[in-house]
């Protein structure tokens, strides 16, 4: 159990999974990681925006089934079509 967190710690690790606390910094909240900045999913959209400037498409699935039906119905037309000549 970490001492820090109260998080379980598999046994022989050096670092608790749950805070980061480890060995070297005593299992304290002084841990390796402080001060690292990671965006969480939530803000993944904002971060691309921010980057790239432009926003998050999304796929429209059924405008692509539409489309591939029509795709589909013309070209059986065509080779209907072929076949009678």
């Amino acid at each position: 159990m970490c001492p820090n967190c109260g998080g379980d710690v598999p046994i022989g690790a050096k670092a608790c999974p749950h805070c980061g606390s480890d060995e070297n910094t005593g299992w304290s909240e002084d841990t390796y990681l402080d001060g690292i900045d990671l965006y969480d999913d939530s803000d993944y959209e904002d971060f691309i925006r921010r980057e790239f400037g432009k926003p998050v498409r999304r796929m429209n699935w059924k405008r692509v089934l539409i489309i591939g039906a029509a795709a589909a119905l013309v070209i059986v037309f065509l080779i209907r079509h072929l076949i009678r000549f």
